[in-house]
């Protein structure tokens, strides 16, 4: 017997991932926020050249720049 995510054709990792929302969105308004907070991502990248570290970036703003500019560069 296959697993429900299987069939629907979700990984295991996005599976987890909607469960935790449904039960972050069911709680109460107090534990609801602080749920929800917890459930926030904040990943960070950083460009390593000749073996040293670069700067660190926020990788959500950094795909977003990059999106735009390949929006604004396909429209010539």
């Amino acid at each position: 017997m296959a697993f429900a995510w299987k069939a629907a054709g979700l990984t295991y990792n996005r599976y987890l991932a909607v469960a935790a929302q449904a039960v972050r969105r069911s709680l109460k308004e107090g534990p609801r926020a602080q749920a929800e907070r917890r459930g926030e991502m904040d990943l960070k990248f950083a460009k390593w050249e000749n073996g040293k570290q670069g700067e660190t970036k926020n990788l959500a703003s950094a795909n977003e720049r990059a999106m735009a500019e390949h929006a604004s560069g396909s429209g010539q």
